[in-house]
């Protein structure tokens, strides 16, 4: 075991990049879920693999070629007008079969692919640090306007369209945040991990909230719980972290839901 690791100086930067990953991410997720478009995550994450993948082939770095990827998926889906998850689903399909074919293609397709799928946590370097950064101040700015209009339209489906406002700009300004928002969280913890972050911590948060605010409070802490013992365990136990991750916040969500559930019982 190497818990005096946990410590070191030389992973200050990629847990503190986490750590900001770790709060934006299932804040996203809050109205991910909201919207009844869970695989939303899964989906782009999968598209900004590809797009990692694709952009070694033409000759360009992996992260702006995700960024893109991410970009036009979000532009793509918001022209459907449409929520749900079926968009999600074809989008999910699309990016695997680009990302392996993309692979199978490429000197260093395969390698990346491999990187972007478990995560390169460890390997992260201050530009990712700001990347994350600029995330969680763009969610700070945006997500309290954007969250009165997807509050409204959820439990008041016409009230937009009534007052005059477009839903589309609402949906694509916030299509495009959670596109690059997963897209550098792909970069760092992989993308099974990127959607566990938007998906587990909201399930777990929903299920004894009495109200949106404390369900986003109780989101934001079942991620940073989760996150601070995966980032040690992982660490601690010489293991990769995508999956410890994944696997503490399995934990600390089923944990969160045994008050709930011993409340109904």
């Amino acid at each position: 075991m190497k818990w005096q690791l946990v410590v070191d100086p030389l992973f200050r930067v990629p847990f503190l990049n986490g750590l900001l990953l770790a709060v934006s991410m299932p804040l996203l997720g809050a109205y991910v879920r909201l919207r009844d478009e869970w695989l939303a995550s899964l989906g782009m994450a999968q598209v900004t693999a590809a797009g990692g993948v694709v952009g070694l082939l033409l000759g360009i770095h992996p992260i702006p070629g995700a960024l893109a990827a991410a970009g036009l998926a979000a532009t793509a889906k918001g022209t459907v007008r449409r929520s749900g998850n079926d968009v999600f689903v074809l989008l999910l399909l699309f990016g695997w079969s680009v990302a392996l074919l993309g692979a199978a293609n490429s000197a260093q397709g395969e390698e990346v692919s491999h990187a972007l799928i478990d995560g390169q946590l460890y390997f992260t370097s201050g530009a990712h640090l700001a990347g994350a950064a600029a995330l969680l101040a763009a969610v700070a700015l945006l997500l309290p306007w954007i969250s009165r209009k997807l509050l409204l339209e959820r439990f008041f489906p016409d009230h937009l369209a009534a007052n005059g406002e477009n839903p589309f700009r609402i949906h694509l300004a916030f299509d495009l945040l959670v596109a690059f928002a997963v897209a550098l969280a792909t970069q760092s913890v992989g993308v099974m991990a990127s959607f566990a972050l938007v998906f587990v911590p909201p399930w777990a948060a929903f299920g004894g909230a009495s109200g949106w605010r404390r369900a986003l409070a109780r989101t934001a802490a079942v991620a940073v719980v989760a996150y601070i013992v995966a980032f040690a365990a992982a660490i601690g136990l010489n293991q990769p972290f995508g999956p410890v991750l994944v696997a503490a916040l399995l934990l600390t969500g089923l944990v969160r839901l045994l008050p709930a559930a011993r409340s109904r019982a």
